[in-house]
């Protein structure tokens, strides 16, 4: 199958790539196809499961019109500045247009080493390529921008991490894999020719009819105080928000560490890198315009770097908390059934999470229990609700369909962390089964599926994951 193969971004300057094969594994298999996004893409999903297709998917053949490239960035890590990072265990094949004309990357994690590589073997082991794959097809299914898992693939081979794990490779799918990191990347160099090459490029593939690099600040401003005003109601916590893992198209990017909260308080952190809680829960959007201050920093030499670009830079990232802050309070209000707007339902809402908080609270559970009754017995005192239920019945009796908007705004259904784990280590066995019905549960977060029930559940005490761990 010939794939519709476009690569506009090998037509920008090569010092923001390197050209670069996959490295072929020994013995692919196939894991999973995802069908859906297969039509989408315009690929034919037989063909991607067949020994010609897994072959391309695990990075033993590379097909015609593809241009495999390692992209290059730099970034904060946990506010470290890192002048050179790049895709160290990933290789862009090309990027991919669909029949409605719509353009995605097509990109192999766990594809073998690069320049970029900084000592790492290149390579993926299973228990990373699943997570992510779940992950992000249930922010998909969830309506959060999101990169996406095309294929997960064995490769036959052995990856040495803290043990021996079977190796895996992740075909995903993005609107680009543009970073923060990409533009800092350029402006640290001083190549302003690179810069604005880069800048149109974004500009035209993202943001059409936007003026320039201040409107392409301003627009990713906006994009990610949307994204993340997404994830928060969801209990959702990327775990590493690094400048080189933000997406200027303001989609998720990057699911190493990443986990939804069972038991909601704001300073929830699970990544087992995040020693100080820089990426907990209720930090993320001070991060994100940390990050997108970063941004402003980078383009500035194109706006010029005299005081009026820097204050117009700085009066956009104010306008950050407003965005996220009108966004956040709509999607919280449309949890608690409210479709109309009233002046206290911010407190209301704030109320009602303080309360989960010294309770220790189902986050998921809590929200969605508003529909049948249930939300009190996530409170290990059920009065501590009942005394904020009073308030919320007031103002809820004011609403045409209150349980129609609960329904549609709270998920029955997240990829929890142990049944995450538990798929994986099912996995590890060769049993994929847990795997694919984990999947096909979350494509329909929103229904109530008696088949699914158990997958509803709160962890166990002995089932509690509370560290996650980067893939690399």
């Amino acid at each position: 199958m010939t794939l519709p193969f476009d690569n506009s971004y090998t037509r920008l300057p090569d010092r923001i790539f390197v050209r670069q094969n996959p490295v072929p594994v020994r013995a692919p298999g196939l894991i999973a196809v995802n069908r859906s996004l297969a039509e989408r893409l315009g690929i034919d999903a037989d063909w991607l499961g067949s020994p010609e297709g897994v072959s391309v998917l695990a990075g033993n053949a590379v097909p015609e019109g593809a241009e495999p490239i390692a992209q290059a960035y730099a970034g904060h890590q946990f506010g470290g500045w890192v002048p050179q990072l790049g895709d160290g265990r990933a290789i862009l094949l090309g990027e991919v247009v669909t029949p409605d004309g719509a353009r995605y990357d097509l990109q192999l994690k766990g594809a073998g080493q690069t320049p970029f590589s900084r000592r790492g073997d290149g390579r993926a082991w299973i228990g990373p390529v699943l997570r992510e794959y779940i992950v992000s097809e249930a922010m998909a299914a969830l309506g959060v921008p999101t990169t996406r898992a095309l294929a997960a693939v064995t490769t036959g081979e052995t990856v040495y991490r803290e043990a021996p794990f079977p190796g895996a490779v992740l075909a995903r799918v993005a609107a680009s894999h543009i970073r923060v990191g990409t533009f800092q990347f350029i402006a640290a160099r001083k190549d302003t020719e690179a810069l604005k090459a880069l800048t149109d490029h974004v500009i035209a593939r993202h943001y059409p009819g936007v003026d320039g690099p201040m409107g392409l600040l301003e627009a990713v401003i906006a994009a990610q105080a949307r994204l993340v005003a997404k994830w928060m109601p969801l209990g959702f916590i990327h775990g590493v928000m690094n400048t080189d893992n933000m997406a200027i198209s303001g989609e998720t990017i990057d699911y190493g560490p990443c986990a939804f909260m069972d038991f909601y308080h704001p300073n929830t952190v699970f990544s087992s890198i995040d020693q100080h809680g820089r990426y907990a829960y209720s930090n993320q959007p001070q991060i994100a315009v940390w990050n997108l201050a970063q941004l402003a920093s980078a383009l500035l030499p194109l706006m010029g770097e005299e005081a009026p670009a820097i204050e117009a830079a700085t009066a956009a990232l104010h306008r950050f908390g407003d965005l996220f802050e009108a966004e956040w309070l709509a999607r919280f209000r449309a949890k608690i059934g409210l479709a109309t707007e009233e002046e206290g339902d911010g407190a209301l809402i704030e109320t009602l999470l303080s309360r989960m908080a010294l309770q220790r609270a189902d986050f998921t559970r809590t929200f969605r229990g508003l529909l049948d009754g249930t939300a009190r017995e996530e409170f290990k005192e059920p009065e501590a609700f009942d005394a904020w239920e009073r308030d919320w019945k007031a103002r809820v009796a004011r609403e045409k369909d209150p349980k129609a908007t609960i329904r549609s705004a709270n998920p029955a259904l997240i990829p929890r962390n142990h049944r995450v784990e538990e798929a994986i280590q099912a996995a590890l066995g060769g049993d994929y089964a847990p795997f694919h019905r984990l999947n096909a549960a979350l494509a329909r977060p929103y229904a109530d599926d008696p088949a699914h029930a158990d997958l509803r559940l709160s962890p166990r005490p002995e089932e509690e994951v509370r560290r996650t761990f980067c893939g690399t």
